[in-house]
């Protein structure tokens, strides 16, 4: 099977499963099982892309031609390959999750949360492999509105509240600003195809560097920059399914996967460090980093919690773009990997607490442990990942950054991160202590146990992923180091 086939089934798998769920709204077991192997078979499909063309960068595929170089096209390259691989196996474990949550905790319109899931994944797989920004940018605005029925699911006065500030702050942002800034690349370079070593070098000088990266980086809302970060926390309104595909499988994820994209190749890594053009914004990811951190520790809810971690973690990888070394892209796209796995697996331990017990709030996980002692620990081994300890996968991204900023002479950022691994301490490890080592309120229910293994086992298989990737950590990193080579 040729490569053009094999991207274009890595979309179509998934849009015939967002097909087929309303489809089949009457069958649950078949609607269900179903949607699960078009998982599966997505996921092989990267996994054959993956052997046919290894770390390489492949010849360009032109689906449409729209005017003079603006087309919809694909390839595949180092950083867009690891995306799909992460995205389209972790569709496979959000799936099982989903079904267990959906059934467990009594959810409607399965059909139709399904059916956006999987449009969901179709276009992260459109954006992965996208050869130019005009392509990013279309299947970049698919994902939004494909995950704002998502947020939106339950239909309620504050879910509806959510998904409007959700879907206002990402399409505000990408139409005013990263639109713009689009437009702009192509009337100074003539072109927006991805090409090693950027493509604005000699287009444009002084101010005007760090002006347009701006528009880029506030245009990409998804990566939740401050002060850019709102919606994030407001999506916590939808089933915690959704909030592992938002943070985890795609829409974050997405956004720093763009991030760094527009850092290597419109701007080009030595472009930005010889301009100094992007020393702003290591500082602005530097302060979400600490900020977002503190805001978390003052969140008794535990998704909003989460949350923000989350926007805290996603400025590592915008703050490795910034660093505009090897190092810091290399550590900034392992990030990618290891945040994945580490808060996947404490939003699904968090939605197994919920249909356990249903509860949201930390102040009422006094004792819990001892009656999810499994979902605890998964948690637990999520929260060192995220936290940075060996042998856990985090340990090695954050690691990698530090290195960057060394080698910079960046020794406030060296100070940042470390600030940083404490307050992830003090923010996660607070709620594993408190459900482990506190005594349960006499009110607790005796008969509380796990939710189904549907619902415990995927956070328990991505917590071993978590220690599994820090042995293979090595691998990722030689992966994408071509990314990192300049070819002029």
């Amino acid at each position: 099977m040729d490569l053009a086939t094999l991207i274009a089934l890595t979309m179509a798998i998934p849009l015939a499963s967002a097909v087929m769920n309303p489809l089949l709204k009457r069958h649950d077991n078949l609607r269900d099982s179903l949607t699960l192997l078009a998982a599966i078979a997505t996921f092989s499909t990267v996994l054959m892309i993956l052997a046919k063309v290894s770390n390489e960068t492949s010849a360009t595929i032109r689906a449409l031609g729209v005017m003079e170089g603006l087309e919809i096209a694909f390839s595949v390259e180092p950083l867009g390959l690891m995306f799909a691989i992460i995205a389209s196996g972790l569709w496979i474990v959000t799936h099982i999750y989903g079904i267990g949550y959906m059934r467990g905790n009594d959810e409607k319109g399965h059909a139709r949360f399904f059916a956006a899931f999987s449009l969901a994944i179709a276009s992260v797989m459109g954006l992965a492999f996208a050869a130019n920004l005009f392509t990013l940018f279309l299947f970049y605005e698919l994902l939004t509105l494909s995950t704002f029925t998502l947020v939106a699911h339950k239909g309620t006065p504050e879910a509806l509240r959510g998904a409007k500030t959700y879907l206002g702050i990402l399409m505000g942002t990408s139409i005013g600003l990263f639109l713009v800034a689009v437009i702009w690349t192509y009337t100074l370079s003539g072109t927006l195809d991805f090409t090693q070593g950027g493509i604005l070098r000699g287009n444009i000088s002084g101010t005007l560097v760090p002006l347009l990266l701006a528009l880029y980086a506030f245009g990409i809302g998804k990566a939740a920059l401050m002060p850019f970060h709102r919606w994030l926390p407001a999506a916590m309104v939808a089933p915690t399914p959704v909030s592992a595909l938002l943070h985890a499988v795609a829409v974050v994820k997405a956004g720093v996967f763009t991030m760094l994209k527009v850092g290597i190749y419109i701007f080009g890594i030595d472009f930005l460090a010889e301009t100094g053009a992007s020393t702003w914004l290591m500082w602005l990811a530097a302060y979400t980093i600490i900020a977002a951190s503190i805001i978390a520790l003052y969140q008794d809810n535990l998704k909003r919690r989460l949350a923000y971690s989350t926007i805290s973690q996603l400025a590592y990888i915008t703050l490795g773009m910034a660093l505009a070394t090897s190092m810091g892209v290399l550590g900034g796209g392992l990030h990618i990997a290891t945040h994945a796995l580490g808060k996947i697996t404490l939003f699904m331990a968090a939605g197994s607490i919920y249909v356990a017990t249903h509860r949201t709030e930390i102040s009422q996980f006094d004792g819990l442990g001892r009656a999810l002692p499994v979902t605890f620990a998964a948690f637990m081994v999520g929260a060192l990942s995220i936290i940075g300890l060996p042998p856990l996968a985090g340990s090695w991204s954050k690691w990698l950054l530090i290195v960057a900023s060394a080698d910079t002479g960046q020794w406030i950022i060296i100070g940042v991160l470390m600030l940083s691994s404490l307050l992830n301490v003090a923010y996660l490890l607070s709620i594993v202590g408190r459900a482990f080592f506190l005594p349960a309120p006499e009110d607790t229910p005796k008969a509380w146990s796990e939710a189904s293994p549907l619902v415990w086992g995927p956070p328990v298989a991505t917590a071993i992923g978590c220690v599994i990737l820090f042995f293979y950590a090595g691998y990722v990193q030689d992966f994408l180091a071509p990314i990192t080579q300049v070819t002029r």
